[in-house]
């Protein structure tokens, strides 16, 4: 394979009748998604667009998001997906880091998309009905264009939770592969699966997971443009899902909107990624829906799936499982020796599904990949005896009170096990001699009630003295990103 879009050329070919997305009431087959990518294609090249120009998306997850993507891809070019929520001087950054000459967005957001498209010079296209005219106007391309595997078919912009966004360029044979082997050995998706696009397809989960390996393995996506349990729900039961992608923050939400009347008996599997899942949700969630499952790691830099609990071996809670096909993992200590076994460090990885590099940015590029190919993730992690790896918590999210180590997650999983615990964030509080004191954002399930120190008293019974939370405050809500994964970096800690 050279081009990602022939995986679509081929499954229209093979089942051209067959759904390829559903979004509500609009079902696209495979025969009209390819003939309306091919058509993109068509329109690109007629607005100037060259082989490896770069295209900003930004789109909630509709079938037009699916169809300009392989549009993109098709004519050639590299597709640069953005989150809409995104306000104009974001999207100057993103368009004018990677030279973007067009923007495709939704009319709901066109203010702030024309206005950050003019700042960078580029073009916006608002993706209306004018739009669904000009493409049914243009004459199918032929085939897609050939491109080399190695190069670049998308670039994703890192969340710059450390500085501004990188844009990882990620390659059509990486992000092919990484499609393939999920489809094989992990999701063994079958055309009559019907799989579940909830998470966001402008991140690299929803990409790869969701878009890529639908189209890969001939399936049905059917796509939610904005998570809503309750849609999610009903949408199981009225499509008949079979495979559910989510991140943690999803479950818990499924777990608290199911009702005994929800059919979710078609469910076979389920994949989590994007943060570490709670095991005490892993426990609920599959006592409630009879579904196992699966979780996995992996990074925007790897495409995304590097580790995952597979489903023909032991499946370990709280683990990632073990390396997927075609790539390698080890844990290394600060000097770069490989840590002993359950013994932590940082996490690198060396694979098919490893970026290119970050757009424009050799140093940085330089630091995260090593001569060798190892790219080293920022993430503490550990390998057990038997080659699981568990992931500790992020490098930057370490607390260090008065010289002792906490990772937060082992504190946040003692809060879930507490019945009262929706979701909990453990984060760091600066202190005049301990340098770093431990703090707990929690959230509570509906009806439920606990104090902090009952809360307290709770943890402090299950870790060791240094570790537990000496400040516990409570939200409505724990802030999270586009994915739904909880973003710490805006927790505001209340001053007592």
């Amino acid at each position: 394979m050279t081009n990602l879009a022939e995986n679509l050329v081929a499954a229209a070919a093979a089942r051209p009748a067959h759904a390829a997305l559903k979004c509500g009431p609009t079902t696209y087959s495979y025969a009209a998604f390819d003939d309306a990518a091919a058509r993109v294609a068509t329109l690109l090249a007629d607005n100037g667009i060259e082989p490896g120009d770069r295209i900003g998306l930004m789109l909630p997850n509709v079938p037009e998001f699916a169809i300009l993507f392989y549009g993109i891809l098709r004519a050639g070019a590299v597709a640069v997906p953005m989150n809409p929520l995104l306000k104009s001087r974001e999207i100057e950054f993103y368009l004018s880091n990677t030279s973007a000459k067009i923007l495709f967005a939704v009319p709901t957001f066109a203010e702030e998309a024309n206005a950050g498209a003019q700042a960078a010079g580029a073009r916006c296209i608002i993706a209306d009905d004018a739009l669904v005219a000009a493409i049914a106007g243009s004459t199918p391309q032929a085939a897609p264009v050939a491109r080399d595997g190695l190069d670049t078919a998308v670039i994703l912009h890192t969340s710059g939770t450390t500085g501004k966004p990188k844009g990882a360029e990620l390659t059509h044979v990486g992000l092919g592969r990484n499609a393939e082997v999920s489809v094989r050995t992990l999701f063994s998706a079958q055309p009559d699966d019907v799989i579940m696009g909830c998470l966001p397809l402008f991140h690299v989960f929803g990409l790869t997971c969701g878009l890529n390996s639908a189209v890969y393995s001939q399936s049905t996506l059917t796509l939610i443009p904005r998570f809503d349990p309750r849609v999610v729900l009903d949408t199981i039961a009225a499509d008949k899902v079979t495979i559910f992608e989510g991140v943690p923050t999803m479950y818990s939400a499924l777990i608290a909107a199911r009702t005994d009347t929800d059919d979710t008996s078609t469910l076979r599997l389920c994949a989590s990624g994007g943060a570490a899942l709670p095991a005490q949700v892993i426990t609920d969630f599959e006592a409630a829906f009879d579904a196992a499952i699966l979780e996995g790691y992996g990074l925007s830099e790897t495409s995304p799936v590097a580790c995952f609990n597979h489903p023909d071996k032991e499946r370990k809670a709280g683990s990632i499982g073990t390396p997927i096909e075609g790539v390698e993992m080890r844990v290394v200590t600060v000097d770069g020796t490989e840590a002993d076994v359950d013994a932590p460090g940082e996490i690198q990885i060396r694979g098919h599904n490893v970026m290119k590099g970050y757009w424009n940015l050799p140093e940085a590029t330089a630091k995260s990949i090593d001569a060798d190919g190892w790219f080293s993730t920022g993430d503490v992690g550990t390998k057990d005896a038997d080659g699981y790896y568990r992931i500790v918590d992020r490098t930057k999210d370490m607390i260090i009170r008065g010289g002792f180590n906490i990772y937060p997650r082992e504190v946040e999983e003692v809060l879930y096990e507490h019945p009262a615990v929706a979701a909990a964030a453990v984060v760091g509080i600066p202190h005049s001699s301990l340098g770093e004191e431990v703090g707990a954002a929690v959230q509570l399930k509906p009806g439920a009630s606990v104090t902090e120190e009952e809360l307290r008293d709770y943890t402090k019974e299950r870790v060791a003295a240094y570790k537990y939370p000496r400040q516990i405050w409570f939200l409505d809500a724990l802030p999270t990103g586009p994915t739904g994964k909880i973003q710490k970096r805006d927790i505001v800690i209340p001053t007592n």
